[in-house]
Order: structure tokens, then sequence, then C-alpha cells
């Protein structure tokens, strides 16, 4: 008897422990895409084709005290480590409180750096010796809370400068929706910058606005830098347009002024269009940068067709 009780406290503990080691999850995805790029006016063309493929390892589970964790281990293509990683607490009404590295956490400024609707690739994205006027906080070991108060999403995220003569990246950010469709947002970011202690100050600010499958939207950014006659002030406007279920288009433009003498406004515009069927998407942007940097007459131009797989 006495080896029988030994038996079923054995088989009880076991039983316990295995449960235990399940109450998290854990799951594998990941992407693989080719593109064709063509050659840019003011880089050295190459081979045309790329690849590129990424690895996303996702858990979490929920703690005894209710609240939840949650961690993304992320490897691009090349890398044979970790690339960019992110820890999430999530304690409900009181909030969610991250760790990142490498990756945004949706806090701060990082999430509101570029909000303008599109169905593939931004009008900066790619380009060549342009300024794209959305310079934002360092995203390396970066903490950040977020949480919602009367119908407004705020959060704000710090990251200490890794150099100690430097001061620290501090950024604020938070959107609201007054009325279906349309969502007010704004951001402002304390970004230390170069080897003494100066800060430079980033301010954005905008709106969309979605109905019948159209969203349209307007962003203006202001770069403040601590450098004499650096400033740089961006206007964006861009609409995109679900077609169906399956296909969306888009446009955009920016304009991108400089504080220094000598300067000519950057014009940068771009289309884009994605197709979806199951997890494969085909997608194509063509963008465009006039006067790239503030340069007179540096132009350049992109364009790129992808088939992209997520599995």
């Amino acid at each position: 008897m006495t080896n029988l009780k030994k038996l079923g406290l054995t088989a009880l503990a076991g039983s316990l422990v295995a449960t235990s080691a399940f109450a998290g999850e854990m799951s594998v995805s990941g992407t693989a895409k080719v593109s064709y790029t063509s050659g840019d006016t003011l880089t050295t063309t190459g081979n045309p084709w790329s690849h590129s493929q990424g690895i996303t390892f996702s858990g979490g589970g929920e703690l005894d005290n209710g609240m939840n964790v949650s961690v993304t281990l992320v490897t691009d293509t090349g890398s044979s480590t970790f690339s960019s990683s992110n820890l999430v607490l999530d304690m409900g009404d009181a909030g969610k409180f991250a760790v990142s590295k490498e990756m945004s956490s949706g806090h701060g400024y990082n999430a509101y750096q570029d909000k303008m609707p599109t169905a593939g690739e931004e009008v900066w994205d790619d380009m060549s010796g342009e300024a794209s006027g959305r310079v934002g906080m360092e995203d390396s070991m970066t903490i950040s809370y977020g949480n919602a108060l009367a119908g407004a999403n705020f959060s704000v995220a710090y990251n200490k400068d890794s150099a100690t003569a430097n001061g620290s990246d501090k950024s604020f950010g938070v959107d609201y929706s007054p009325m279906e469709g349309l969502m007010i947002f704004g951001a402002r970011a304390d970004i230390s910058s170069g080897a003494a202690i100066v800060t430079d100050k980033h301010t954005t600010f905008g709106a969309t606005y979605t109905t019948m499958g159209a969203t349209v939207g307007m962003q203006m950014t202001s770069l403040s830098k601590d450098a004499a006659n650096s400033d740089q002030d961006r206007t964006h406007i861009a609409a995109s347009f679900a077609v169906n279920e399956n296909l969306s288009v888009s446009y955009g433009m920016s304009t991108v002024e400089f504080e220094g003498a000598g300067n000519v406004d950057q014009e940068d515009s771009g289309f884009a269009a994605s197709y979806t069927m199951g997890s494969m998407s085909l997608s194509a942007s063509s963008n465009k940068s006039d006067n790239a940097g503030g340069t007179s007459g540096n132009d350049d131009t992109h364009k790129e067709i992808s088939l992209a797989f997520a599995f």
C-alpha cells in the first residue's frame, strides 16, 4: 500500500509539473520575399533581384496575478542570432509595460513616425540622398509604457544613451478617435545628439479618415536640431483605397523644407499597390524624389515589385 501511495503521489506530481509547463504558449511564424528593383538614378546598380526572409518566435502566458506576459524574438535575413526582441507585460486596466531591442513596442514617438496610409512602400522608402524628415528616437533597449484614458491612447518611451557623455531619448505620443473613421494623433521626442549633452526636438501631428474603403491622411513633422541651420519641416499627404478585400492602391506625396541657406525643398511622391491571396502577397511601388537632401537637381527614382509568402 505504501508503494502504491508513493506511485500515486509521483504520478500526481508529474501531472502537475506537466500542467505548469504548458501554462504558456509558443508559436513560430515566418516570411519569405523575392523582389525585383529597378536601377536608381543616384546609386550604383547591381543585381536587381533580392531575397529576404525572417523567422519570428512568439510566446506568452498568464501569470498568477492575472497579468499576461509575452515575448517576441525575430531573426532577419543573414542573421544567425536574434536581431530584435520585445518583452511586454500586459497589466490589464493598468496598461502595458515593454522592453524592446531594435524594434518598436508601439509606444512613444516611434509609433507615430509615419501614420499615412499606403498599400506598400512609403514615398521616402529606399530613396538615395534624401532626407525623410522623420528621424525618431533610438530603439535599442528602450523601455516604454502605454495605456488608455478617456478614450485616448497614450504612451511614453525612454532610452538611455550608451555613450556616457550623452543624454537620453524621451518621447510621448497620443491618438484619439472623436468619431467613427477619424483618428487624430501627435507625438513629441527629445533626442540626444552629438558627443555632448545636447537635444534635438522632434514633433509630429496629423489625422487620418477612413470611409467606404478609402483612407486619407495628412501629417506634419518638425525636426528642431541643436546644430545651427539644420532644422527640417515636412508635410505629408496620402490616400489609399481598398478596391476589394484583396487589392489595395495608394498614392502619397511629401515636401521637406530645410533651414540651411542654399537648400531647396525636397519633393517626394509615390504610387503603391498590393494584391493578397491567402498567405501570398504581390506588391509594387514607384517612388520619385526631386532635389534629394535639399540639393537642386539631385533627383532619384525607385521602382520595386515583390512577391512575399507568410507561413
